[in-house]
């Protein structure tokens, strides 16, 4: 279920590319899974046709949803792919890590770090 909060600070057009990724990346919504038209979702939701397009061009780019002409937008496997090939990116790092005598601990402050988090103490 996408709730669009009208009170956030946060852009709706970002409210819905977050949870409709957030669905995709636990699997809520599986591959192949059919979107709601942006028409339809709009309405629903009660946002702008441009800010459901938004949402959707951006989950696009990223590799989550694949659009199909006429029969509509689909959850993409690329996103599927693109787990794995994280998993194999860490699994990669952490060989890397324990090659080059790297603590754990900092090895997971450089990626935060990387990913522009802050550290946990």
């Amino acid at each position: 279920m996408i709730v669009i909060d009208a009170a956030s600070p946060t852009p709706p057009f970002e409210q819905l590319r977050a949870q409709l990724a957030r669905q995709i990346q636990d699997r809520s919504l599986a591959v192949g899974t059919r979107l709601p038209t942006i028409r339809r979702l709009a309405a629903d939701l009660g946002l702008a046709v441009n800010t459901v397009g938004r949402a959707y061009r951006e989950l696009e780019e990223a590799g989550l949803i694949e659009t199909r002409g006429r029969s509509g937008s689909f959850v993409s496997a690329a996103g599927e792919q693109a787990r794995e090939q994280a998993h194999r990116a860490a699994r990669d790092y952490a060989a890397l890590i324990a090659r080059v005598g790297i603590d754990p601990t900092e090895a997971v402050r450089i990626v935060e770090a990387a990913l522009g988090r802050p550290s946990l103490p």
